[in-house]
């Protein structure tokens, strides 16, 4: 920084402007370098450099909340596009018109579940409803919850006893697709009422090695909520996606905003924020204390 100093100085005494714009630029760089060496501050917990997963539950409303549940997917892995992050779909319940009633997608890159792990919680949509004939204004809820993908050499005890296993056919997008056989696998961690399901494999072991794998990550997230005391504050929240609950507002009518209530941080850009721009809200959450 000294040396770029000097040069300015130097290149402001011979009235240089190709120096001066050249001494811009790498002012530029050297500020996104310490943006990331400071955001990089915030990431240091046990699980934040983690792979992800991101469990998404439609609110009551039916096709509305399932329509929204499925533009937050949309949202999620648009933003995982935009920072050449991998995500792919894990499993997923159709809605009865429209949408999804719940999906779980597995995202993969550096530092995922850091930069994610904030957005846990009921996001809200305002807007006119595309499926009302009445063009009236709606609002509907769905959930968002973020667990860490752990490392398999973290100790987490399950016992064959405390789960039951349940096998089902997969939905497929039709055609070649559809599955034919009961490959699709649900496992129910009994103790603590934890479910979870996979059916993007043909082969029933490999889904079934895909939920172990997700019931050994809802496990630690569930010990370290339990150990945060945070554990009932979340179930709470999870038994009422409604009003009251919300961390994120999405306004499309009567004007446009998105707003975390938690930060206070604000768009004026919906679509852009429903494209996967996201980026502001995650930093402002993560330098919440």
């Amino acid at each position: 920084m000294r040396d770029l100093n000097d040069i300015y100085q130097l290149a402001i005494d011979e009235d240089n402007m190709s120096v001066k714009n050249e001494i811009f630029e790498n002012i530029k760089d050297l500020s996104i370098k310490v943006k990331k060496n400071e955001i990089k501050c915030f990431l240091s917990n046990e699980t934040d450099s983690s792979d992800c997963y991101v469990e998404i539950h439609a609110g009551a409303g039916g096709t509305e909340s399932q329509d929204w549940a499925n533009m937050l997917r949309r949202m999620y892995m648009k933003w995982s596009d935009k920072r050449n992050f991998r995500s792919h779909l894990i499993s997923e319940h159709k809605g009865d018109e429209a949408g999804i009633k719940s999906s779980t997608i597995k995202i993969e890159g550096d530092y995922v579940f850091g930069w994610l792990k904030k957005e846990s919680g009921i996001h809200r949509l305002v807007r006119i409803s595309p499926f009302d004939s009445g063009a009236r204004r709606h609002t509907s809820f769905a959930s968002v919850w973020i667990y860490p993908v752990v490392d398999e050499n973290l100790n987490i005890e399950i016992q064959d006893k405390d789960l039951r296993i349940d096998t089902y056919r997969s939905s497929g997008a039709g055609g070649q697709h559809v599955n034919t056989t009961d490959s699709a696998v649900r496992i129910t961690h009994l103790p603590t009422k934890i479910v979870v399901q996979c059916q993007n494999e043909r082969s029933q072991h490999k889904n079934k090695e895909t939920c172990m794998n997700m019931l050994r990550a809802r496990l630690y997230d569930f010990e370290m909520k339990k150990k945060d005391e945070e554990s009932q504050n979340k179930e709470a929240l999870k038994s009422d996606i409604g009003w009251g609950h919300q961390i994120r507002s999405y306004v499309l009518q009567p004007y446009r905003l998105v707003k975390d209530n938690r930060t206070n941080f604000e768009s004026t850009s919906p679509d852009k924020v429903l494209d996967g721009d996201i980026e502001g809200f995650l930093e402002k959450s993560l330098y919440q204390i």
